[in-house]
């Protein structure tokens, strides 16, 4: 089974106010993370992967440069890349209208999801987001994700227009994901929809019976293991996890959230330990292959005290922070 660490790379500002000025604390929140026990962002993220040899893809968003400038995108893609990590195509299109000159005639109007584009103009914002990466010293994008996961049925013939074959912006949970192809398509495993081959975010049945998203912050790290081996076990081809960038921080604030940092610590452990057998991998290739046709496999689970354990240490975090 391939497994794909998968982190969604982004600068937010809080707010759409004051955006000038409320950039740099947000630049260096958001990609450092400096706090008096450490730089919990990405330099973090970058530490653990490399303490277990593991290589993980990371989307970044590059519309915010095209605003503020493509140094600090260039800042962020030097990171990731020095350690030979994988660097790839993540849109949020609501920055449309923050940048200057507009890229779309007319008054500016917030649209937050790449879904609210047409066909037209998501070409377009996947050609200036590309373009944008390449100034920033990445010019071979070969996968995408969508902000929020919210694409359509449009983004995939977008994506076969700009030549860019490797996909991952569908999510089984999400309603805004992939809104007009509900009941059409399968979000559960990979498809190939006009010649892009589309890897959805894993979802897995937890405990209590409710799917949950595999992601580092939204799942103990018991429940992530107990998915990934049943996901082996039935001999699925792909499993995809996300995090974020700031996943490691704690809300509105650049201290550490210590449970999160551990999860991922043992995730990282776990995934290296079982290297015979799951494969940690990346798009930078720009080939996934993929099964089609074959049957389902069954979701993935956890098991009843891997969610039980989380509930309780979420519990726990609520109390003393």
């Amino acid at each position: 089974m391939k497994l794909y660490l998968t982190f969604d790379v982004e600068i937010w500002c809080d707010g759409w106010h004051d955006l000038d000025g409320r950039f740099p604390a947000s630049f260096d929140r958001y990609v450092y993370g400096r706090s008096s026990s450490g730089d919990f962002a990405l330099p973090k993220t970058l530490e653990i992967l490399k303490r277990h040899g593991l290589k993980a893809v990371f989307f970044v968003e590059p519309l915010f440069a095209a605003r503020f400038g493509v140094e600090f995108l260039a800042r962020i893609v030097a990171i990731i890349q020095a350690d030979g990590h994988d660097v790839q195509l993540h849109l949020h299109a609501e920055w449309t209208d923050e940048i200057r000159p507009l890229v779309f005639p007319g008054p500016p109007q917030k649209r937050q999801h790449l879904s609210y584009y047409s066909l037209e103009e998501q070409i377009t914002l996947l050609t200036l987001g590309r373009d944008l990466l390449a100034q920033a010293g990445c010019d071979s994008i070969k996968a995408f994700r969508a902000g929020s996961f919210a694409c359509n049925r449009d983004t995939f013939r977008a994506l076969r227009a700009v030549g860019i074959l490797i996909d991952s912006s569908l999510h089984e949970i999400l309603p805004d994901s992939g809104i007009d192809m509900r009941g059409t398509f399968d979000f559960l495993r990979p498809l190939v929809l006009d010649q892009v081959v589309i890897l959805p975010l894993t979802v897995f049945r937890d405990g209590i019976g409710k799917l949950r998203p595999a992601q580092v912050g939204a799942c103990g790290f018991e429940e992530i293991r107990d998915a990934i081996l049943s996901a082996a076990a039935a001999n699925t081809q792909h499993f995809v996890v996300l995090s974020h960038n700031f996943e490691m921080l704690k809300q509105r604030s650049s201290e550490p959230d210590r449970l999160v940092v551990a999860r991922f610590e043992r995730l990282c452990a776990f995934l290296a330990q079982q290297a015979g057998r799951i494969e940690v991998s990346t798009f930078s290739n720009g080939s996934v292959d993929i099964e089609e046709g074959a049957a389902l496999s069954p979701l993935p689970f956890a098991g009843f005290p891997a969610t039980m354990r989380r509930i309780g240490e979420q519990a726990v975090r609520r109390v003393v922070g």
